[in-house]
C-alpha cells in the first residue's frame, strides 16, 4: 500500500491523520477476520505448546471443552483404537475453548502421514478443523475435508445437534470412507441440500419444457430447440439435480423425486401457452 504522501505529493493535514487510522485499523481487522487461520493446514491446535495439558496415560481423545459425555467418549475411545488395529488408520480427536497443548500433541500421539486430527473449537465461525495426513488425500481429496467441515462443523448444524454429534457425525463419515477405499464426497444427503437438487431439477424441467413447445402449425415437439437448449437444461438436471443425490445415497427415493421434478416441471412449461391461449371462435 502506498504511503499517503506518496499519493498526494505532500504530507496529509492533520485532520485527516485520524480517519487513515481508522482505515487502518478496518483493513487489519477485516484481514485477520478472512485470515485462513481456521483452514484445515493451520488447526488451532498447532497455536500454542503446553505439554502439561495432556493426560498422562495414553488416549486418542483429549476433551479439554468437554463437549462428549463421559459415555460418549469412553465409547469414542474404544472405536477409535479399534479402528485404527483394524485399518492401520489413526484418528485423534482434541476439543479445546480457553485451553490448548498445541502442538504438544504431535509428539504425544505421534501424528504422521497417516494419521487425521480433528480439533472442535467453538470460537471459531466453524466447530471443525482438521489436520489431515498426506496420505489421505489420495483416498479423499481436499474438496471432502471442506465439504466435511461445513456440512457437521456449521453453527446451524451444532446448535441444532450440538457439539457432540458433529464431532461424532464427521468421524462416522471418515470412517466409512476409509472402509470404502476412499470417497469424493461426503457421504449422505442433508435434507437442505436435497430440497436444492430438487429446484434445480423442477427449473431444468421448466427450462427443457419451454424449448421444446411447438413453434409451428402441427408441430407436437421442437425438439431441435429442445437440442439447442440441452446444454442449460442437461447442466440443471443432470449435474446440479441427480449428479449430487447419486454420489451421496443409494436411496431411490429422493432420485425418484428429483425426476418427478424434471417431468412436472417440463409438462408445466410445455402446456403452459396452450392452457392460455384463449378458445377459438365457433
Amino acid at each position: 500500500m502506498l504511503h499517503p504522501s506518496v499519493v498526494t505529493g505532500r504530507s496529509l493535514q492533520p485532520q485527516f491523520k485520524p480517519l487513515l487510522h481508522y482505515a487502518a485499523a478496518f483493513l487489519l481487522a477485516l484481514a485477520l477476520w478472512m485470515s485462513p487461520l481456521n483452514g484445515l493446514e493451520h488447526s488451532a491446535a498447532y497455536a500454542y505448546n503446553n505439554p502439561e495439558l495432556l493426560p498422562a496415560v495414553q488416549t486418542p481423545i483429549i476433551d479439554l471443552a468437554k463437549a462428549l459425555t463421559g459415555e460418549q467418549e469412553a465409547t469414542l475411545a474404544k472405536d477409535l483404537e479399534n479402528f485404527e488395529q483394524e485399518t492401520g488408520w489413526k484418528l485423534r480427536v482434541l476439543t479445546q475453548f480457553e485451553r490448548t497443548p498445541g502442538i504438544a500433541v504431535k509428539k504425544y500421539w505421534g501424528l504422521d502421514d497417516h494419521s487425521v486430527l480433528l480439533v472442535a473449537d467453538p470460537r471459531g465461525g466453524n466447530l471443525l478443523n482438521f489436520s489431515v495426513g498426506d496420505d489421505f488425500y489420495p483416498l479423499m481429496p481436499r474438496t471432502f475435508w471442506i465439504e466435511l467441515q461445513t456440512r457437521f462443523g456449521n453453527q446451524f448444524f451444532v446448535r441444532e445437534h450440538g457439539e457432540d454429534q458433529s464431532i461424532l457425525e464427521a468421524l462416522s463419515s471418515i470412517k466409512t470412507c476409509l472402509r470404502r477405499g476412499g470417497c469424493l464426497v461426503v457421504p449422505g444427503l442433508p435434507p437442505e441440500q436435497w430440497i436444492l437438487t430438487l429446484i434445480s431439477s423442477v427449473v431444468g424441467g421448466v427450462v427443457c419444457g419451454f424449448a421444446a413447445k411447438p413453434r409451428k402449425e402441427g408441430q407436437i415437439v421442437a425438439w431441435q430447440w429442445a437440442l439447442i437448449f440441452s446444454p442449460l437444461w442437461g447442466i440443471l438436471f443432470i449435474a446440479f439435480g441427480i449428479g449430487p443425490v447419486v454420489t451421496r445415497t443409494s436411496d431411490w427415493l429422493p432420485l425418484f423425486r428429483n425426476v418427478a421434478g424434471f417431468l412436472v416441471g417440463a409438462l408445466a412449461a410445455y402446456l403452459a401457452p396452450v392452457l392460455s391461449r384463449p378458445p377459438s371462435e365457433a
